[in-house]
């Protein structure tokens, strides 16, 4: 059923959405580039992409997961067992699987963000569709990479991410991502209006 796809692409993504979202709430502080020009004299990521914001958005955003996996744990033993609730293979494995998702998701936006600065846009300066898919790349990436390693290493019996994410689920949340993101740009914009207002 098509709302299984939608329920089970969220619950596997969302520890990479409250990373990113976290990032921007919880940054500021030392940038990530130090301040630092690139040879086309223009900054090498800029003032939004900071270690607090890296650190903390992972953290919070593997909190998320780890939860995300005890709640599957017990819902997959009830009657809702038929909604396939991703657990991340709990403990261990949820660990570098859910650091992948969030700190993935996070490295995804600094990349955006340097290739952004070479273009000459400036913070906050909208470069759809990027800006709206860089953070869901990286985190579809970095768990393909970190899945296939541990797959590969015999610490997992099959590829957790090919497992998981089939092409529907990615299609969903390829085309659901931009939107989501449009949405909260609009409601964090109309908020801070407020505030000064």
């Amino acid at each position: 059923m098509w709302y299984i796809i939608i329920i089970q692409s969220l619950w596997l993504i969302l520890p990479a959405y409250v990373a990113n979202a976290s990032a921007v709430v919880v940054g500021g502080g030392l940038p990530l580039d130090h301040g630092r020009l690139y040879k086309d004299g223009r900054r090498i990521l800029g003032d939004g992409k900071t270690y607090r914001g890296l650190f903390i958005g992972t953290l919070l955003g593997m909190i998320t997961g780890f939860s995300l996996a005890v709640a599957a744990y017990y819902i997959n033993n009830t009657e809702y067992a038929y909604l396939g609730l991703n657990d991340f293979y709990l403990y261990p494995l949820m660990i570098p699987l859910v650091f992948s998702l969030c700190f993935g998701a996070l490295l995804g936006d600094v990349v955006e963000s340097f290739f952004k600065r070479r273009l000459g846009k400036e913070r906050g300066e909208n470069w759809f569709p990027f800006d709206q898919l860089d953070f869901l790349t990286g985190a579809l990436v970095l768990s393909f990479l970190t899945s296939s390693a541990l797959n590969i290493s015999g610490l997992t019996h099959c590829n957790w991410f090919l497992e998981s994410f089939t092409l529907w689920h990615i299609l969903f949340l390829m085309l659901v991502t931009p939107i989501l993101h449009v949405l909260s740009n609009l409601i964090h914009a109309r908020s801070k209006k407020k505030k000064t207002s």
